[in-house]
């Protein structure tokens, strides 16, 4: 139905009476009753017209007694984005949306949210994010390495704009579902995920345990749908083994708040089982806590800087170590696409001091740091606050790094039964080069 088909209701063209009427007294009424509902569309128009020309003039002219009360604090609102009237037109909106909105029970609470999502989004950073209170707590208990979902770490692409997998825990869910590194999420639950803050997609993926969630991947261009089982995933952010000829190996899956005592226990067992080299994996990790990179660094540093941040008004920190922990055996770092941040951070410094070999394919390229900023009602907003460069003054920003050397990933191999991790093996290689 059409809006104007509202006011044809009401005159259904019988209007005649029974007795015969006066000449040209059919005319008559017809032209009365249409006169009458023109009438009334005019009246309502007028009163909706003079209704929000009244809340904007008197909105107006309070905004002007303002002004006028203090034009030099009109003079500095006026480089503020939330003036006057920005909040002059945010509460006509809300009017509009009142009068004009076809469900009735609105969420008021929905709303602001919204406002406030919409200014950070407006910043047009991938990485800045508000947070409500209930999703920092969320935020904060995921770094503990406990949380319920599907055991598969997300990150963003770059070139789709979809979240994709970059990472399977072993024993999860996402392994018992083939679920695959660089699986692009197309849909969650039948939503499209395109352009969605990276945080947003974990939260519609993460929920009660027992649960089930829905998938929509694209694997090769193909369409894949999953239905994957949610439940508690304690998420070892450090694993570790030995093998043969003294070579450990030690893989960092993210840097959480655990991280650093969990790299410490398990470089401390490779050193009393008698390591001669190592591998450090990062491949896949997705970053996490500068701190936390930073003390792991301390174990296996010379002295000097392990990093340093530029703030937008050119203002330097640095992170030294002091190289009294200093790694004494032959190292080989390994490193793809999906390494990025704080994994990034540790494999440049590693590069820049020569104490490492780095082998697999470059590095995703975030050089930027950012830090969530809490207010008095329990929410957040995480802004991204400055750029990072290795000790060199290398910032890797969007360019990655390269490794010394290159080896592109089997996923074909590696998929099928045998799971044979080509890298891995070329990594083993370079080190026993190095070792000899």
């Amino acid at each position: 139905m059409e809006e104007n088909d509202i006011y044809a209701v009401g005159y259904n063209g019988q209007g005649a009476p029974q007795q015969k009427p006066d000449k040209g007294g059919k005319y008559f009424w017809c032209g009365l009753i249409t006169g009458l509902v023109a009438a009334l569309l005019i009246v309502s128009a007028v009163y909706l017209v003079n209704r929000i020309q009244a809340v904007i003039t008197a909105r107006n002219s309070s905004s002007h007694q303002n002004e006028e009360a203090s034009g030099e604090d009109a003079q500095e609102a006026s480089d503020t984005a939330i003036t006057p009237r920005m909040i002059e037109k945010m509460e006509l909106i809300e009017d509009i949306i009142d009068t004009y909105f076809y469900e009735e029970d609105i969420d008021r609470s929905v709303l602001e949210e919204g406002a406030y999502r919409g200014m950070v989004e407006a910043l047009g950073d991938p990485y800045s994010q508000y947070y409500s209170a209930e999703e920092l707590n969320q935020l904060y208990q995921d770094t503990q390495g406990v949380y319920y979902g599907i055991g598969a770490y997300i990150s963003l692409d770059a070139v789709t704009s979809y979240a994709k997998i970059s990472g399977v825990i072993s024993g999860t869910p996402a392994e018992e579902a083939d679920l695959r590194e660089n699986d692009i999420i197309y849909k969650v639950e039948g939503t499209d995920v395109y352009g969605m803050a990276l945080e947003e997609v974990t939260g519609m993926i993460k929920g009660e345990e027992g649960t089930v969630v829905h998938l929509t991947l694209v694997r090769d261009g193909v369409e894949i749908e999953k239905e994957i089982e949610r439940r508690k995933v304690e998420s070892p952010t450090v694993n570790s083994e030995m093998y043969e000829d003294g070579i450990a190996y030690i893989q960092i899956t993210e840097f959480d708040t655990v991280t650093e005592d969990q790299f410490a226990e398990a470089l401390a067992v490779a050193r009393g089982s008698g390591m001669k080299g190592l591998i450090l994996d990062l491949r896949s990790n997705p970053g996490g806590n500068l701190i936390s990179v930073v003390n792991i660094a301390k174990m296996m540093l010379p002295e000097g800087l392990i990093v340093y941040t530029e703030d937008r008004e050119g203002k330097r920190t640095e992170y030294k170590c002091d190289g009294s922990r200093q790694l004494e055996v032959p190292m080989v770092v390994l490193v793809n696409g999906n390494s990025a941040s704080a994994a990034e951070i540790l494999a440049g410094a590693i590069k820049d001091y020569g104490i490492g070999t780095l082998v697999g394919t470059t590095t995703f390229g975030k050089g930027i740091v950012q830090r969530p900023v809490e207010m008095s009602d329990g929410s957040a907003v995480k802004l991204t606050i400055s750029a990072y460069y290795t000790p060199n003054g290398i910032n890797i920003h969007g360019v990655g790094i390269e490794p010394d050397v290159v080896c592109e990933f089997d996923g074909e191999r590696y998929y099928s039964e045998e799971r044979y991790d080509n890298q891995l093996e070329k990594a083993k290689e370079v080190l026993k080069d190095m070792m000899r």
